[in-house]
């Protein structure tokens, strides 16, 4: 009995790593601290960039 419980416990696990790999879980990858820092920062210079650049497209036409 233990023999075949053991091969049949090996069995179950194998079986739950396969389907755990076809199933990707619906969770966002984690972003560190830091890493978030960084493209908040890199945001708000695009952000300042944006906002000056049709200014000084505006000034040679108007």
């Amino acid at each position: 009995m233990n023999r075949k419980k053991k091969i049949n416990q090996i069995f179950k696990k194998r079986l739950k790593k396969q389907n755990s790999k076809l199933h990707s879980s619906n969770k966002p990858k984690y972003i560190s601290k830091a890493e978030r820092a960084k493209m908040e920062l890199e945001a708000e210079q695009a952000d300042v960039s944006v906002e000056q650049a049709p200014t000084d497209q505006e000034s040679p036409a108007g």
